[in-house]
């Protein structure tokens, strides 16, 4: 049996799938292109991130198409009702990516209460002929440790952001329209660890005492936040979304950074991927990374050996 890995798979995953005695094709096929790939080499598995979608007239006419698999946790690139209600299987890997994803948000944070992604674009500029200048304008930082950290969305990534918040010394609170609490365990190096009970609280609650807001959903119909929530949060609020595009209403994110109501921001995902728009990227008080937030070698170490496991399951049981 043949395995597409369009958006690409990790060494331990491909090796896996081999050793199960599948054949592993790592070949990126354009979208326009990927439907015909699929027919003309007999493909069972067809494993995606976020470049790769597949759509109904993809599954329709690929036939032979058994698995269809998603390296990460959204799924809104798949038509995954439909490609189940024909009798497709439809995996993904949720838990793969949620501490890489928990650490760029730190990232943010700790960059923006700093101004680091300021800074670093500003020294190698100014750095010889402005030093004293624009170390003052940098010299008023805040710390994390001691502010209250609010999650939107409090499911696996959620919960890792949690534990580094607690870890770090922030106070945390969580709003999920589904989750009611949550025991967040923080463990050390000794073997040691705590265990934190959070009860969820209404959203507009969390907006109101959160010193920063970090976004953890899934992709939604409509704005998570917009004008009206960022009139709720305090004065020089931080946030941060590495959740999906589409889930801040942008426009209204630069006018309440206009405004002061935002300090900063950090984006990893954006309305218009692959390209963001330009008062965006050109905003100073944004940190800006590209969709990146499962991208380090653990996480994608985990994701292809998680996705072998269920590709192995599901076709060599059945």
């Amino acid at each position: 049996m043949k395995v597409l890995a369009n958006d690409g798979i990790s060494q331990s995953g491909i090796s896996a799938l081999e050793n199960a005695g599948f054949e592993v094709l790592t070949t990126t096929v354009a979208q326009e292109q990927l439907t015909n790939y699929i027919i003309e080499n007999n493909i069972d598995v067809l494993l995606v991130r976020s470049a790769t979608k597949v759509r109904k007239d993809l599954i329709d006419a690929c036939e032979n198409l058994k698995v269809i698999g998603r390296g990460g946790v959204g799924m809104d690139n798949i038509d995954v009702e439909y490609a189940r209600s024909v009798g497709k299987h439809v995996i993904n890997t949720p838990a793969a990516s949620s501490q890489s994803v928990a650490e760029l948000v730190f990232a943010h944070l700790f960059g923006g209460v700093r101004f680091l992604h300021d800074s670093n674009r500003n020294m190698p500029l100014d750095g010889d002929t402005r030093f004293k200048a624009l170390k003052k304008n940098y010299a008023k930082g805040t710390e994390l440790r001691g502010k209250t950290l609010g999650i939107i969305g409090f499911g696996r990534i959620g919960r890792e952001v949690a534990k580094i918040a607690l870890g770090i010394g922030m106070k945390v609170i969580a709003s999920d329209k589904f989750v009611g609490k949550a025991d967040i365990k923080v463990e050390f190096y000794n073997g040691q660890y705590i265990n934190v009970e959070i009860e969820t609280e209404p959203m507009k609650e969390i907006l109101k005492q959160s010193d920063f807001v970090t976004l953890h959903v899934p992709a939604q119909d409509k704005y998570v936040i917009s004008d009206e929530h960022f009139a709720l949060m305090k004065e020089g609020v931080g946030i941060v979304n590495a959740a999906r595009g589409g889930v801040i209403d942008e426009v209204a994110l630069i006018k309440a950074i206009e405004s002061g109501k935002v300090a900063f921001a950090g984006l990893d995902t954006f309305e218009e991927e692959p390209k963001p728009a330009v008062q965006v990227l050109m905003n100073g008080r944004i940190s800006l990374t590209p969709h990146i937030g499962a991208a380090t070698n653990e996480a994608q170490d985990r994701i292809g050996k998680e996705l072998a496991e269920q590709i192995i399951s599901i076709l060599k049981t059945s």
